[in-house]
């Protein structure tokens, strides 16, 4: 055991060698020459100090993402080998022998003990995002918003294995697809509800203040066949300076809402073309392919869950003291597996992603015209989120769900020079 663990650290350290030489030494950040001195060079609208933020908080941001997720199947496999799940589900079970109490105080556990490893990387990328000038949350609030979301992973989670491991142990070869099925209730009812009752927990919602622009992104919903009577404004400037504007929910709670950093920083004509690429998901039905998606890649996952899980525990349970695959201490094992084949299928869910945005941004730009507003609104958004306009192979290809900067401010070049050509 002392042997795997070492070589499982070892191994780790090496992989987080690797992404610091490919980020801070070997990647490359810059524009191809092609496209040097267009819209899509940052040089023609970021100054050169901009410049070196931007590459320098990408560079830290990339890093420290890249070596989140190994860490985190440490920390699994630690729980695992060093016997603590065992010791978890003993120390719940003997506060008492109904499962409504043994699961939530296992999950009390099991997420704080993975939180307290955690907190070094949650409270560094803080850091760096107050240190670059994105953050501006006091200390107080992100910790409110962190104990916020702890106990509603502990709720939801606590609730949704209780049912899995129910399953489980009625059902020891059709759990998986048992499962499944309760997923698609469970995701659409979240897609419902979140709008209106998880989302305010965070920030409160008001109507938007400017009554003109409002009347102007109304009417494009009424256009997009939006069911929308009001739009909801998010004072997001007391915690960041990133900006943000999204289409949410299903029936009655879809929501149109704008943080209010967006309409800080952005024109009114800027404004409408973000609000028209988000109206660009609701009327492709993005919305409801993110859930066809949830569910495709839940049943793939729950099934090889299935398959693997069994055959970890038969070799490794006795030194996890694990007895079972429905035995409750197993659960950091099904916790590793998801989250690895997440990482596995992170590629062709991301490519998927950012084909759905380029469609949304051909979508706004085909709604409005404007495609100086839209130039303008993508180099704002750089600018004041210091995001990399072209970022290296890997960061794009393993981290990104939408289009590069630079591919977005092409695609609007072309769609200007074929207007013009018409």
């Amino acid at each position: 055991m002392k042997k795997r663990i070492t070589w499982i650290i070892l191994s780790f350290f090496v992989y987080a060698l690797f992404m610091g030489l490919y980020l801070f030494y070997w990647a490359d950040f810059g524009v191809p020459e092609a496209y040097q001195g267009t819209a899509a060079d940052p040089a023609t609208f970021m100054t050169e100090r901009q410049l070196e933020l931007s590459e320098e908080y990408s560079r830290y941001r990339s890093f420290l993402s890249f070596i989140a997720i190994p860490y985190e199947w440490l920390i699994y496999l630690g729980i695992l080998g060093f016997g603590l799940s065992r010791l978890f589900k003993q120390f719940s079970e003997g506060v008492s022998r109904k499962r409504f109490i043994i699961i939530p105080l296992y999950m009390i556990l099991l997420t704080a003990f993975t939180w307290i490893l955690t907190f070094p990387l949650h409270y560094w990328a803080r850091s760096l995002s107050v240190r670059y000038g994105i953050n501006t949350q006091s200390f107080s609030g992100w910790m409110k918003d962190e104990m916020i979301s702890f106990w509603i992973d502990v709720a939801l989670t606590s609730l949704i294995i209780g049912v899995l491991y129910a399953l489980m142990k009625r059902f020891k070869k059709k759990w998986w697809l048992a499962a499944w099925g309760l997923m698609i209730p469970y995701l659409a009812f979240m897609m419902y509800i979140q709008p209106v009752l998880i989302d305010p927990l965070y920030n409160d919602f008001t109507s938007l203040s400017d009554k003109a622009l409002e009347e102007q992104i109304l009417s494009m919903a009424e256009t997009a066949d939006i069911p929308a009577d009001r739009v909801f404004e998010v004072n997001m400037s007391e915690k960041t300076n990133a900006m943000n504007a999204y289409v949410s929910g299903i029936g009655s709670n879809l929501r149109i809402v704008l943080w209010d950093t967006t309409t800080n920083k952005l024109d009114d004509d800027e404004v409408l073309f973000i609000m028209a690429h988000e109206m660009g998901h609701y009327v492709m039905n993005h919305l409801y392919g993110n859930l066809f998606g949830a569910l495709v890649s839940s049943l793939i996952g729950l099934y090889l869950a299935y398959r693997l899980l069994g055959g970890m525990v038969r070799k490794w349970g006795d030194s996890w003291g694990v007895s079972s695959a429905s035995d409750l201490a197993s659960l950091p094992a099904l916790f590793l597996l998801f989250s690895m084949m997440s990482f596995i299928a992170s590629p062709l869910e991301l490519a998927i992603s950012r084909n759905a945005e380029m469609k949304a941004d051909q979508y706004a730009i085909e709604m409005t015209g404007d495609v100086d507003a839209a130039v303008g609104s993508f180099q704002t958004l750089t600018v004041n989120s210091l995001n990399e306009v072209n970022p290296p192979f890997l960061v794009k290809y393993l981290k990104y769900g939408h289009p590069t900067m630079m591919e977005r401010l092409v695609m609007l070049n072309e769609y200007e020079k074929d207007a013009h050509s018409e």
